[in-house]
C-alpha cells in the first residue's frame, strides 16, 4: 500500500518484517521498489553474487543528490521480549531487528522525498546495498562500479548510519577512522613445563607483545578524529594439556586509527614491540580500512542547519564508530553521514523512538529544501 502521505514509521515497520540477514536483501529491495517507483523514481535491481541491491533515481538532470544505506541486518541472536521480524510498537518505540541499524532513515528519507514533491533542479537518488554487515564486497563497491561503467555521476552524499551517542541531533559524521587487523603467530619451542629451559613458551612472548602494544599510545587524536586505539580480540593456543608448553600461539588485534597513521606505519610500529621478543614469527593483515575525511564545507553545514532547525540545537561533527560503506562512497565524493541514534545497534531488543523516526524525516526533508534551493542560486 502506498499511502496519500508516506508514513515512515509504517514503511519501517514493513522493512523489519522483511528478515533480511546479511546478505540477503531481495525481499526488503522488492518492497522499496514498491514504493520509489509511483514516486516517479527509475530503479534498478542489481544483483551481484548472491547479494540484491538497489540503486533509484529520480530526475536526470542538474546535480544527483544520493541518499545510502543498507537493508541487510545482522542475525537477531537470542533473549528478544518480541520476534524480532515482527515490527512491534510499544510504549512510543519501535522494536525489531533493524529498527536502528537502519531501515528506518530509509523510510524517513524516501518520506522526505516525497513531501518535496517533483519541483525541484536536480535529481535524487538512493543507493541501497543488502551487503553492508558482512564484508560489503558486492554491496556499494560494485553499485559504485555499476554507475562507473554507465558514467552516472553522484554529486553528493548521505549515509543514513546511526551516528547519534545517546540523543538524535548530537552528531553528524564527516570521516571515520580507519581500521587494521593483525594476526599474529609466535612460534616457539615445544617442551615439558617441569623444564621451561629446554624449550621457549610462546605464550609468554605473546604476552609481553600484546602488553607493550596495548600501552603505546599512538596519538592524542586531532580536531575532528579521536585517539587511535588498539584492542587484542583473540588469543588462540589450541594446547589441552596443562603439562606441556606449546609450539606456537596466535593473537588477532584491531588498531582503529585517525588520518594521523597509515598501514606502513603502523605495520613498523607493531614488528618493532614483536622484534623485542622474538624473530620467530608471522605477522599479517587480515583486514584494512583506511581512514576518511569531508571537511566541513556546504554539505556539512546544510545538514547542521536542518538538525538545529528542527531539533533546536547545534549537531557536532565526528568521526568516531566503526567502519561505514562511505569509505567506498567518499572516493566518488563528498559525503556526510546522519541518521538515528546508535545505542541500540546490533542489540536484542532493538528499538528506535517513533518520534525520532519522524524528526529525522523533518531534518532530511529541511535538507533537502536547502540543497535544492542552493542549486537553484548557482
Amino acid at each position: 500500500m502506498i499511502y496519500s502521505e508516506l508514513d515512515p514509521i509504517a514503511l519501517s515497520s514493513e522493512m523489519i518484517n522483511c528478515k533480511s540477514v546479511s546478505p540477503s536483501g531481495d525481499e526488503s529491495i522488492d518492497l522499496l521498489i514498491n514504493y520509489l517507483q509511483p514516486l516517479g523514481f527509475t530503479c534498478h535491481k542489481l544483483q551481484f553474487g548472491d547479494v540484491t541491491n538497489l540503486y533509484a533515481r529520480k530526475g536526470i538532470s542538474g546535480k544527483n543528490l544520493c541518499f545510502a544505506g543498507h537493508v541487510d541486518v545482522v542475525p537477531a541472536g537470542n533473549g528478544w521480549d518480541s520476534d524480532p521480524f515482527n515490527a512491534t510498537i510499544k510504549d512510543g518505540y519501535l522494536y525489531g531487528r533493524g529498527a536502528v541499524d537502519m531501515k528506518p532513515a530509509i523510510a524517513a528519507f524516501i518520506s522526505a522525498t516525497q513531501l518535496i514533491g517533483s519541483g525541484i533542479d536536480g535529481s535524487i537518488s538512493l543507493l541501497i546495498s543488502g551487503n553492508e554487515e558482512e564484508d560489503s564486497t558486492n554491496g556499494t563497491p560494485k553499485i559504485l562500479e555499476w554507475l562507473k561503467a554507465r558514467n552516472e555521476k553522484i554529486d553528493d552524499c548521505i549515509v543514513g548510519e546511526p551516528t547519534n551517542p545517546k540523543m538524535l541531533g548530537e552528531m553528524i559524521k564527516i570521516g571515520r577512522r580507519g581500521s587494521i587487523t593483525f594476526e599474529l603467530t609466535v612460534e616457539g619451542i615445544q617442551g615439558h613445563v617441569a623444564y621451561p629451559e629446554l624449550a621457549r613458551n610462546p605464550v609468554n612472548q605473546i604476552c609481553f607483545i600484546l602488553a607493550d602494544l596495548k600501552s603505546h599510545i599512538f596519538d592524542q587524536g586531532n580536531e575532528y578524529f579521536p585517539k587511535s586505539n588498539l584492542e587484542v580480540t583473540t588469543i588462540d593456543v589450541g594446547n589441552k594439556a596443562t603439562n606441556v608448553i606449546p609450539k606456537s600461539a596466535t593473537t588477532h588485534f584491531n588498531i582503529r586509527f585517525n588520518d594521523m597513521h597509515t598501514k606502513s606505519d603502523l605495520m613498523a610500529i607493531v614488528d618493532g614491540y614483536i622484534e623485542k621478543y622474538t624473530a620467530d614469527y608471522n605477522l599479517t593483515i587480515k583486514s584494512s580500512f583506511d581512514p576518511f575525511f569531508t571537511p566541513p564545507g556546504e554539505l556539512a553545514a546544510m545538514m547542521k542547519d536542518s538538525v538545529e532547525e528542527v531539533m533546536g540545537f547545534a549537531p557536532i561533527f565526528g568521526t568516531e564508530g566503526g567502519t561505514s560503506d562511505a569509505r567506498f562512497i567518499h572516493h566518488y565524493c563528498p559525503v556526510i553521514e546522519f541518521g538515528l541514534t546508535n545505542e541500540m545497534a546490533h542489540k536484542t531488543n532493538e528499538r528506535v523512538k517513533l518520534k525520532d523516526i519522524i524528526k529525522l524525516r523533518d531534518i532530511y526533508l529541511c535538507f533537502l529544501d536547502k540543497y535544492f534551493q542552493r542549486n537553484t542560486d548557482l
